[in-house]
C-alpha cells in the first residue's frame, strides 16, 4: 500500500528520464546493503521436529477374538435370505462348524500378517470371559510399552449394550455372557488399538470413551488425595493412547447383501484391494503385476487423502507412528467409502473427518478402470501388462503446481505421491528433481516434506550407486540439513558421509541445473556432519582425504565453495587432534593465510589453535605463528571479521590460560600505578581546532516541520555530536563535503559494553591498560617478556575492547574479564621484579579491584613502547579515550543476583557464575548464519533482479524520482541563480549547530551539535512530487539512507547508521577503524573523509600522514597514499572518472594524487599558494573540472590540473568560520564570525549578503558555525551560535 500511495503521487516520467535512470543509478554499486548488514548474524530458529516421531511404536501382539457360533444366529438379529455369509472369504456353511471356525481364524491371522508379519498373534475362538481376560493380560504383559491390537468379531452374539458390554459365551455355549468394556480396558492396558466388527459397534466406542474419562477422574482423585480409597487400589491404566475402529454407528446394522462378505469391515481393513476388485492376478508386494501396482497406487492415494485432510499431528500419529496402524487407517478410508454406499458409517477414535468424497478417489477409480480394461487381453491373449500412467500424471500435476507460483497457496496435494514415486526406478530421477525444486521454496517446504515422511526415503537412497542421482540427492540433503541440522545424526549412523565424500572426489559430476551449487552443498553437508564428530566418522573423513580435498578447493573461484571449505576445515579439526595434525602436514594454516581477510578463514584458523589436545613445542610454535597472523586483522574493515577474530583469539587464551593470567596480572598492576596526566584543555568556540570537552549523553533526534522530538536512541549512547555527516540514498550520489570548519565537533566512539555490572574490568580500566607505558616493568615480567606473543595478543584484545562496533567490544570485554577474573581468583602471592623492587602483584582471592574515577587525557607519545613489527601499531589516542566516560565509574566485581544479599556475593566467587565472562563455547553464530543461505531459495531470481518484485518496483520508483530531482534542479541552475537569500525554513536547535547536511532527494536536513543529531524536514519541493506531508512520511520510511559518523575525539573510527531518523530504532550497520594511527596534536583536523559513490570507495585522512582508501564492497583497506607532508589533511575531494584525489592540508598546500599510480609517484601536483590552513579543497567532477581551494584567510583560488599556478584568485570575508561549494551550480558560500553569510558566484561576485532573520523583527543572525549547500537544489543550510538553523533558497520565480 505504501508504494501504491507513492506511485500515485509520483511524477510522470518520460522515456528519456527512464533511460537516464537506467544509465546513472542502476549501474551504481550499493554500499552496506548485503545481508550481513541488514540482518543479525545468527542461525535459524530451531525447527520444531513435529515430523520426527519421538514415541514411534509398533504393534507387537494381536488378539483375534471371534464370536461366530457357526450355525446359530443371535436372537436380536433377523437376517435376510439370502444373506451375506462369507467370513474372511470363507463360507462357514461349506464345512463343519468347528473346522469353519478354525479356518476363519487362520485366514484372519494371514490377512493381518500381510500388514504386520512380525507380530505375535493369538486366536480366541468363541471364548469365555476368563479366556479373553487371560489372553489380553498375557499379551499386555509381553508387549510391555508397545501396542496391542484387539480384533473383535461379534457376528454370532447379540449386539453391544448401552451399558458398555460386548458378548461372549459360557463354557457350554448355552448362554451369552456380557463382558464390560471397562474390564477390557483394564486387561488390554495402553497403548492399544481396538477393531469392532459387529452391528451397533458405535455403542462400544462411546462406552469406551466414557469409561476412559472415568479412569482419568479416578487418577486425578488418587493424585490429589492419597488417603482416598482409590489411592489404596492399583491405579487404572490411562486410555489416552488407545485407538478404536468400529464398523458402524451406534444404531446401524451391518450390510446383509449376499454379494458382500459378512465381515465387510474386516475385509476392507485387511484385504482392501480384494474387496475393491474381488480378483485381479498378481501379488500385492510385486509392483510389476496388476495387483501390486494397484496396491501401490492405493497406498499413495489413501496417504494423500489423509495428509490433505487430517491435521498434521493426527496424520503423524495414525499414518507414521506404527506400520500396522497406518495400514489399518489407510484401509479404513476405503471402508468408509464402500460401507457408506450401503448405509453404514464406520467410526473411529480419534474421529476422522469424512474422506469418502475426496477428489483423489476419482483418480483411484480411473486407475482401477485402466487396469481392469486390460484383463481380458491379458487372460485370453497373454499380452503384457501396461503400467498405469497414474504416477507420471501426478508428477506432472506437481510440476504444474511448482511452475504456477506458490504465494498464498495451499500445499501441493501430490506431495505424498512424490514420496511413493521415489520407490520406482522409472520415475525416481524426475521425482527427485521436482522434490528438490519444491524444497528450494524455503524452510516451510522442507518442513512439509519432512512431515509427510520423506526423510527415510532420501536416507535410503544414499545407498544407491547411480551417479545421475548424486546432484539431486546432494541438493535435497543440503536443504534438509540447512533447516534441521539434527538429521546429521542419522547420516553419521548410516555412514552417509561416505556418499558425500565420493561426490567431492568425483571429477565427472553429472551436469544439472543445480551444478554451480552442488560441490559447495556437498562441502556444507560434510561441515554439518563433522560438527559433532564421532571418532569413527572423523577417521572415515580423514581416510576419505576430506582435508586435502578441502585444501585443494581453497583457491576455487566460486566464493560459496571457498566459504564452506574453510568452515568445514574449521569444524573437522575442532577438538579432533588427528585432523589438526593432518592439516599441519598439509600446511593448512599457511594455505589459509591467503584467505586471511575472509571471515571463514579466521574461523578455521581460530579452531585450528583452539584444539584442546596436549601441546608440544612444535604445536605451540604453530599456534604462535597463527596468532600473530590473526593479529593483523585488528583493524579490518568488517565487524564480522573482527568478531570472529575475538573468538579465534579466545581459543588461544583458553589454551594458554596461565600465560595470559600472568600477563593480565601485570597489566592490572601497571594500570593501578599509572599516573594520570592533567585533563586536556578545552578550546574556545570558534577556534579551528576541534573542541575537546567532556563527553555528554548523545542523542539522535528526529524533527519534522511542526515538532521537535528529542529522544535517546539505543541502549548505548553516542557521546557528543558528529564530526562529519553523510546522507546517502541507495544508488544516489553521496552528498559529502568534509573539511568544512564545521567539522570541529564530532560523535562518540560508540557504544561500548552493555550496562552490565558483572565486569571485573571496567572500560576505564581497559582503556588505561591500553596506555600503560612502563616498558621496564612489563619487560621484567618473569617468564613473559613484553614482546612475547601473549603480551601482544593481550594488547590486541585490549584494542578490540575499544572497538567502535559494540558487539566486537562486548566479546573482547568478555575474554578480558574472564582472564582477569581467573587471574585474581587463582593467583598466589608471588614475587615479581618491578623497577628494581619486589612488589605483590596478585590480590587475595576475595579482593575487589576498584579504580578511582578520574579524567583521562592523552599520554605522552614518547613513553609508548614500540610495537613488534608483525603487529600493526595500536593507535595512540589524541584525546581522552572514548569508552572512559560512557559507563558508571564503579562496577561490582561479582554479580550478586536478584536478592543482592551478601550470601549471593559469596557465591559469586565461582568463576562459572559470571555470565558476562567468556565461556568455552564462545561463538559468533557465523556458521549457523551462513547455513541459512541453503535454507532459502537458491534457484529463484533474486528480488532485486525480478522485474515484478516489490523490491525492484520500489527501487525503480526511487531511481526515477532521483532522475527527476536532478533534472529539475539542473534546469534551475542552468538558468542562473542571481540571489540566494529567500529564507524558507527556520528552526531552533537544542545545541549550537556544528555540522549540517542535506538529504540528496528528500526534504530533510541533519544537524549535529556537541550532544546530538537532529533531523528536520521542510516542505519546499515541487508539488507534484510531494503534495502533502503524508506522502513524505510514506516515502521517507522506504529510503535506505545511511549516515556516516566520525568520532569527536578523533579516534579514527567510522560508523555507519541506518534508520537514524527513527528516534526509537536507529541501528548501527557497521563500524571500523578508518584510521589506526592518528597523531596527537594540539591543533589537528581530526579525521576527514570523502565518498565516491561510483566506485564504492571511501577516502579517509586527517591527523595522519596517509590517505587511506577503503573498498566498502569488500570492507577492506585497498590503498594507503602517502601525503608527503608533515601537516594534517584538512579536506578531501575525489573524482572517480579521473581517479584523482585533491587534499587540502594544514600547511596551506593543496596536493593532487592519482591513485592508479604507485605510492612514490601518486602525488602528481602540489600547489603552495595558500599561506594558512586550507578550509576546503574541492575537485569539480567534470572531465575538465578545476580545483577550488579556500583558506582561513578567505582567499579562494582556482587551479587547472595542467597548470602549476592558480588561474584565478578571489578574496572573500575575513574571519571565515564555515564554507561550502555547490557541486552543481557555480556558487560558494562563506560564513563569518562577524555574523553574516556571503554567497558568491564563480566570478567572485557577491550575489547575496545575509545578515538578518526573516520574520524575527529583523533580528541579526549569530556567528556562523556551519553551512552546507544542497547537492542539487539551490538551497543553503546555515547554523549559527544562537542555536538557529535556517535554509535559504533562490528566488521563488526560479523554484
Amino acid at each position: 500500500m505504501k508504494m501504491d500511495l507513492e506511485l500515485l503521487h509520483s511524477p510522470a516520467v518520460g522515456p528519456a528520464e527512464e533511460e537516464e535512470a537506467d544509465m546513472s543509478d542502476w549501474n551504481l554499486p550499493l554500499a552496506f546493503m548485503k545481508k550481513r548488514h541488514s540482518e543479525k548474524i545468527e542461525g535459524s530458529k530451531a525447527l520444531a521436529q513435529s515430523w520426527r516421531m519421538k514415541d514411534r511404536m509398533k504393534t507387537v501382539s494381536v488378539a483375534l477374538v471371534l464370536c461366530l457360533n457357526v450355525g446359530v444366529d443371535p436372537p436380536d438379529v433377523v437376517k435376510t435370505s439370502p444373506c451375506a455369509r462369507l467370513e474372511c472369504w470363507i463360507d462357514p456353511l461349506s464345512m463343519s462348524p468347528q473346522k469353519a471356525l478354525e479356518t476363519i481364524g487362520a485366514n484372519l491371522q494371514k490377512q493381518y500378517e500381510n500388514w504386520q508379519p512380525r507380530a505375535r498373534y493369538k486366536q480366541s475362538l468363541d471364548p469365555t470371559v476368563d479366556e479373553v481376560k487371560k489372553l489380553c493380560t498375557s499379551l499386555r504383559r509381553n508387549a510391555k510399552e508397545e501396542r496391542v491390537l484387539f480384533h473383535y468379531n461379534g457376528h454370532g452374539v447379540p449386539r453391544p449394550t448401552v451399558n458398555g458390554e460386548i458378548w461372549v459365551f459360557n463354557k457350554n455355549y448355552t448362554q451369552y455372557i456380557p463382558l464390560s468394556v471397562y474390564d477390557l480396558q483394564t486387561w488390554m492396558g495402553s497403548p492399544s488399538i481396538f477393531v469392532y466388527d459387529c452391528s451397533n459397534a458405535g455403542i462400544i466406542v462411546k462406552s469406551f470413551k466414557q469409561f476412559a474419562l472415568q479412569r482419568e477422574q479416578e487418577l486425578e482423585v488418587a493424585a490429589i488425595n492419597p488417603n482416598h480409597p482409590l489411592a489404596q487400589m492399583p491405579l487404572p491404566p490411562s486410555m489416552k493412547n488407545c485407538i478404536q475402529l468400529a464398523a458402524c454407528e451406534a444404531l446401524e446394522l451391518l450390510p446383509m447383501n449376499p454379494d458382500l462378505p459378512a465381515d465387510l469391515f474386516t475385509s476392507c481393513l485387511t484385504t482392501p484391494i480384494k474387496i475393491a476388485l474381488r480378483w485381479i492376478p498378481g501379488r500385492l508386494n510385486d509392483r510389476r503385476t496388476p495387483l501390486g501396482e494397484l496396491n501401490w497406487i492405493f497406498t499413495a492415494i489413501t496417504d494423500t487423502i489423509a495428509w490433505n485432510v487430517l491435521p498434521r499431528d493426527l496424520f503423524q500419529k495414525l499414518f507414521r507412528q506404527d506400520l500396522l496402524v497406518a495400514s489399518l487407517f489407510r484401509n479404513f478410508l476405503l471402508a468408509e467409502r464402500i460401507m457408506r454406499s450401503y448405509n453404514c458409517t464406520p467410526v473411529s477414535s480419534p474421529r476422522l473427518p469424512p474422506t469418502y468424497m475426496h477428489a483423489m478417489w476419482q483418480a483411484w477409480d480411473l486407475a482401477v478402470d485402466i487396469c481392469l480394461s486390460q484383463l481380458p487381453t491379458i487372460i485370453e491373449e497373454g499380452t503384457a501388462f501396461r503400467h498405469s500412467p497414474f504416477f507420471a500424471e501426478q508428477l506432472t500435476a506437481f510440476q504444474v503446481w511448482l511452475t504456477m507460483g506458490v504465494e498464498n497457496r495451499n500445499p501441493p496435494e501430490q506431495l505424498p505421491i512424490v514420496l511413493q514415486v521415489l520407490l520406482s526406478q522409472v520415475h525416481r530421477l524426475r521425482a527427485l528433481d521436482l522434490l528438490g525444486r519444491f524444497l528450494d521454496l524455503g524452510p516451510w517446504a522442507v518442513s512439509l516434506a519432512l512431515s509427510v515422511g520423506i526423510f527415510p526415503y532420501v536416507l535410503k537412497l544414499l545407498q544407491s550407486s547411480a551417479r545421475e542421482l548424486r546432484p539431486l540427492l546432494v541438493f535435497i540433503w543440503a536443504k534438509i540439513l540447512a533447516v534441521d541440522s539434527s538429521c546429521q545424526a542419522d547420516l553419521v549412523k548410516d555412514n552417509g558421509h561416505k556418499y558425500f565424500l565420493s561426490v567431492l572426489a568425483d571429477p565427472y559430476m553429472p551436469v544439472s541445473i543445480l551444478q554451480s551449487h552442488i560441490v559447495p552443498m556437498a562441502v556444507f553437508i560434510l561441515a554439518v556432519i563433522v560438527t559433532q564428530l564421532h571418532h569413527g566418522t572423523g577417521e572415515a573423513c580423514l581416510q576419505g582425504n576430506l582435508i586435502s580435498i578441502c585444501l585443494e578447493q581453497l583457491s576455487d573461484p566460486h566464493p560459496l565453495l571457498r566459504q564452506w571449505v574453510a568452515i568445514c576445515l574449521g569444524r573437522i579439526w575442532q577438538n579432533f587432534d588427528s585432523a589438526r595434525w593432518c592439516g599441519v602436514r598439509d600446511s593448512a594454516h599457511e594455505k589459509l593465510y591467503s584467505l586471511l581477510y575472509a571471515v571463514r578463514a579466521v574461523f578455521a584458523l581460530g579452531t585450528f589453535v583452539g584444539n584442546s589436545a596436549e601441546r608440544t613445542d612444535h604445536s605451540t610454535t604453530i599456534d604462535h605463528n597463527v596468532a600473530m597472523m590473526l593479529a593483523l586483522l585488528i583493524n579490518d574493515g568488517s565487524p564480522v571479521v573482527r568478531k570472529e577474530l575475538v573468538v579465534a583469539l579466545s581459543h588461544l587464551v583458553v589454551q594458554y590460560e596461565s600465560n595470559f593470567c600472568t600477563v593480565a596480572l601485570q597489566f592490572m598492576e601497571e594500570e593501578k600505578n599509572y599516573a594520570l596526566p592533567s585533563p586536556a584543555n578545552t578550546l574556545e568556540p570558534g577556534n579551528l581546532t576541534p573542541v575537546r570537552d567532556s563527553p555528554a549523553i548523545p542523542r539522535l533526534r528526529s524533527v519534522n516541520s511542526y515538532t521537535n522530538i528529542r529522544a535517546a536512541t539505543t541502549v548505548r549512547n553516542l557521546n557528543k555530536s558528529l564530526q562529519n555527516l553523510n546522507l546517502n540514498e541507495e544508488g544516489g550520489p553521496l552528498a559529502f563535503s568534509p573539511g568544512n570548519l564545521s567539522t570541529s565537533s564530532s560523535a562518540s566512539s560508540t557504544l561500548g559494553s552493555p550496562d552490565n555490572d558483572e565486569y571485573l574490568l571496567s572500560f576505564e580500566t581497559v582503556d588505561k591498560m591500553r596506555r600503560v607505558s612502563s616498558y621496564s616493568s612489563l619487560n621484567s615480567l618473569i617468564g613473559v617478556s613484553f614482546n612475547s606473543v601473549y603480551t601482544q595478543i593481550w594488547r590486541v584484545l585490549l584494542h578490540l575492547a575499544a572497538d567502535p562496533f559494540p558487539e566486537v567490544s562486548d566479546l573482547a570485554m568478555k575474554v578480558l574479564n574472564s582472564i582477569a577474573y581467573k587471574a585474581t581468583m587463582n593467583a598466589r602471592p608471588q614475587r615479581i621484579l618491578d623497577s628494581g623492587s619486589l612488589t605483590q602483584s596478585a590480590a587475595p582471592p576475595r579482593t575487589r579491584f576498584t579504580f578511582p574515577p578520574t579524567a583521562l587525557s592523552p599520554p605522552l607519545t614518547s613513553s609508548l613502547p614500540s610495537p613488534p613489527a608483525v603487529l600493526p601499531p595500536c593507535p595512540a589516542p589524541a584525546a581522552p579515550a572514548p569508552h572512559s566516560h560512557q559507563f558508571p565509574r564503579t562496577r561490582k566485581m561479582f554479580d550478586k543476583g536478584p536478592s543482592g544479599s551478601e550470601q549471593a556475593g559469596d557465591d559469586a566467587d565461582d568463576p562459572g557464575g559470571h555470565k558476562a565472562y567468556m565461556n568455552a563455547n564462545l561463538s559468533t553464530g557465523l556458521c549457523d548464519w551462513s547455513a541459512k543461505y541453503f535454507a532459502q531459495p537458491v534457484m529463484k531470481i533474486p528480488e532485486e533482479h525480478d522485474v515484478e518484485s516489490q523490491v525492484r518496483k520500489e527501487r525503480e520508483w526511487r531511481f526515477l524520482r532521483n532522475t527527476r530531482v536532478r533534472r529539475q534542479s539542473q534546469l534551475i541552475t542552468q538558468r542562473g541563480v542571481t540571489r540566494l537569500d529567500d529564507q524558507i525554513f527556520i528552526n531552533r536547535n537544542p545545541g549550537v549547530p556544528s555540522v549540517v547536511k542535506f538529504h540528496p532527494f528528500n526534504p530533510c536536513i541533519a544537524v549535529a551539535d556537541k550532544d546530538s543529531i537532529c533531523f528536520s524536514s521542510f516542505c519546499l519541493w515541487p508539488p507534484p512530487l510531494f503534495p502533502n506531508p503524508l506522502a513524505f512520511l510514506y516515502l521517507h520510511s522506504l529510503l535506505p539512507v545511511f549516515l556516516i559518523s566520525l568520532h569527536p575525539l578523533d579516534d579514527g573510527a567510522l560508523r555507519i547508521w541506518k534508520n537514524f531518523a527513527d528516534q526509537r530504532n536507529p541501528e548501527m550497520v557497521t563500524a571500523w577503524q578508518g584510521l589506526s594511527d592518528m597523531l596527537p596534536t594540539t591543533r589537528g583536523a581530526g579525521m576527514v573523509v570523502d565518498w565516491e559513490q561510483e566506485t564504492g570507495l571511501l577516502m579517509a585522512s586527517g591527523d595522519v600522514r596517509v590517505i587511506r582508501i577503503w573498498d566498502t564492497e569488500r570492507e577492506m583497506k585497498v590503498q594507503d597514499i602517502p601525503t608527503g607532508a608533515d601537516s594534517c589533511v584538512t579536506s578531501l575531494s575525489c573524482d572517480s572518472q579521473r581517479s584523482l584525489i585533491a587534499a587540502g592540508l594544514g600547511d596551506g598546500s593543496v596536493r593532487i594524487y592519482d591513485r592508479r599510480m604507485g605510492p612514490n609517484e601518486c602525488r602528481v601536483m602540489t600547489y603552495r599558494e595558500h599561506t594558512s590552513w586550507v578550509v576546503k579543497a574541492h575537485l569539480q567532477k567534470q572531465t575538465d573540472g578545476n580545483i577550488i581551494s579556500v583558506s582561513v584567510d578567505g582567499d579562494v583560488r582556482f587551479f587547472e590540473l595542467r597548470s602549476p599556478d592558480s588561474v584565478n584568485v578571489l578574496q572573500t570575508v575575513k574571519g571565515l568560520t564555515a564554507l561550502d561549494i555547490h557541486p552543481q551550480a557555480n556558487l560558494f558560500a562563506c560564513g563569518s564570525m562577524n555574523q553574516f553569510i556571503a554567497v558568491y558566484n564563480a566570478n567572485g561576485d557577491v550575489i547575496s549578503n545575509i545578515k538578518y532573520y526573516d520574520g524575527f523583527m529583523g533580528q541579526r543572525i549569530g556567528a556562523i558555525s556551519c553551512l552546507a549547500f544542497h547537492p542539487y537544489w539551490p538551497h543553503l543550510a546555515v547554523g549559527s551560535n544562537d542555536y538557529y538553523m535556517s535554509i535559504y533558497s533562490a528566488e521563488k520565480r526560479l523554484r
